[in-house]
């Protein structure tokens, strides 16, 4: 039990790598088996991640679970990782959607399964592995191992642009984070003397702040790597292909999770690393923020694809997150992080029943839809509270990350313009009720068209195994947020703290000077 204690949070985090080989080594005939390892995988590795949850203490200094083995010591290489409350929710979010991601995907794979189930449970292992990393060279290996089964996803089980979908998400974000690792390197280079230099988080922030004119390059490469990810517009392009040529099950994890790494990499990465350029650029973050939130809710309103819609509302959704990152107070902040776990619920919940809706019509286009509630109720009204929730209505999710995020930003005394971006960011709560009730209202209501007259079949036993999960989520963190508040308030008040902080504590010199003649 010991070993388990001090290792739990490397058995979550390989855990689902460990189904991954498992079913590599079975017949590649058994498609049952194979996702039967893949579901038991990801049971495993939500049951283990409930301890993390149990065992972590809200108010506790530094990270929690951590452990480190020396890599590469003579490099600065480590095996560092641990978690604070950040990490944490997404931890959370990332396991609770796995066997989710699964079952939701049961009967619509049937080709290549064991290659489809390795890759859900390799971009599982590499999620999680991105969020508990400490030493940045650790981080940047999970980092990129995320694009490898994304990309087969979408290339492989993919809608008929597949490959030009694939191409075009693995150019955007492999190029992206090229810049990145060259700012990685460069702070290992002036990270102390030869033998002496490290790659590790918590070591270069305990080195100080480096010189304002060379954190603005710093910050910029890294920047550049998160808000592709985000996507902050305009960035964005590759996301709404992505998005509608990926399988449901993709879209789900693309949505839930993926997204989150980017605006997970400013908070944690590089703001704090470079805090005097992230306070100089944070009026230009909370501008692509708003533009984000206005430009991507009139992009819903012109979408006929289902799918297209829901991807650019998450351009919308995540602009608020970067809104409240760049407002530089605690309440913004929090309710940024809190909208990052509720995004990933209320949109990996919509994807997932749009492909219910795929699976059963065949059809994306919004105008083959309606009267879906007569034959399908259950799924209407399943599809109803997701609405509610991505709308942001009191009493569900949305509501309280929204809501946080505009008063904190409101009353922001570090960000220029607070006032008019907050205001017109607010106009994105308006917007996103139009697009979603229009939405919904074409779909499940009017005269039964083509989709409709079919016979669509309702929510079927194993499907709501999928859908009741993310419902009741919605629900409780919409009257509980406080449990989710609680555990991020410490790292929230020291990001802020550590960013909007006028004096930062000098820096050693970067390089020892040259010795002296003897």
């Amino acid at each position: 039990m010991d070993f388990v204690q001090s290792h739990l949070l490397s058995l979550v985090i390989f855990a689902p790598m460990v189904g991954a080989v498992i079913i590599a080594f079975l017949p590649r005939g058994e498609g049952g088996q194979h996702k039967g390892v893949a579901l038991i995988a990801s049971l495993l590795t939500f049951a283990l991640s409930v301890p993390l949850a149990v065992g972590f203490r809200p108010g506790a200094r530094g990270f929690s679970f951590e452990q480190r083995t020396d890599w590469a010591p003579n490099l600065g290489f480590s095996y560092h990782v641990g978690i604070d409350g950040v990490a944490l929710l997404l931890l959370l979010l990332t396991t609770f959607l796995g066997p989710i991601v699964i079952l939701s995907s049961w009967k619509y794979i049937q080709e290549r399964v064991n290659l489809y189930c390795i890759s859900l449970l390799v971009l599982e292992t590499a999620v999680i592995g991105t969020l508990a990393a400490l030493d940045l060279v650790l981080f940047y290996v999970f980092w990129e191992a995320m694009l490898i089964p994304m990309y087969l996803l979408i290339g492989m089980w993919g809608s008929e642009r597949r490959i030009y979908a694939a191409v075009k998400f693995f150019l955007f974000t492999f190029l992206g984070s090229v810049l990145m690792l060259l700012a990685i390197f460069w702070l290992w280079n002036n990270s102390g003397p030869a033998g002496h230099r490290t790659f590790d988080y918590l070591e270069l922030l305990a080195q100080g702040a480096l010189p304002a004119d060379r954190q603005k390059w710093l910050f910029l490469a890294f920047a550049l790597a998160f808000a592709i990810k985000v996507p902050v517009w305009p960035l964005h392009t590759w996301l709404p292909d992505a998005h509608t040529e990926a399988p449901a099950a993709g879209s789900i994890i693309l949505a839930g999770v993926m997204l989150k790494m980017g605006t997970f990499g400013f908070i944690r990465y590089a703001m704090p690393l470079f805090p005097h350029a992230a306070l100089e650029y944070a009026p230009a973050m909370g501008t692509l923020g708003v533009i984000g939130i206005v430009y991507g809710s009139f992009m819903c309103m012109a979408q006929s694809d289902l799918k297209r819609l829901i991807a650019y509302s998450s351009v919308a959704h995540l602009g608020f997150v970067m809104l409240g990152l760049s407002a530089l107070t605690a309440e913004a902040a929090s309710g940024a992080v809190l909208q990052m776990v509720n995004h990933g619920i209320s949109t990996g919940a919509l994807f997932l029943m749009v492909g219910y809706l795929y699976e059963r019509t065949h059809t994306r286009d919004i105008a083959a839809y309606g009267g879906l509630a007569r034959v399908a109720p259950a799924l209407a009204a399943s599809f109803l509270v997701v609405t509610l929730s991505s709308i942001g209505l009191p009493g569900t999710n949305g509501f309280v990350g929204e809501f946080l995020i505009l008063a904190g930003t409101f009353t922001s005394k570090e960000l220029r313009g607070a006032v008019p971006l907050s205001i017109i960011g607010a106009t994105g709560v308006v917007l996103g009720a139009v697009y979603m009730l229009w939405l919904y209202q074409r779909v499940f209501f009017g005269p039964e068209r083509k989709a409709a007259s079919h016979g669509v079949a309702d929510l079927s036993v194993r499907e709501w195994f999928t859908v009741a999960p993310l419902l009741l989520a919605i629900v409780w963190i919409g009257f509980q947020p406080q449990p989710l508040l609680d555990a991020v308030k410490r790292p929230v008040d020291e990001f802020v703290q550590r960013v909007s902080r006028p004096i930062l504590p000098p820096r050693p010199p970067l390089l020892p000077p040259p010795a002296g003649p003897q």
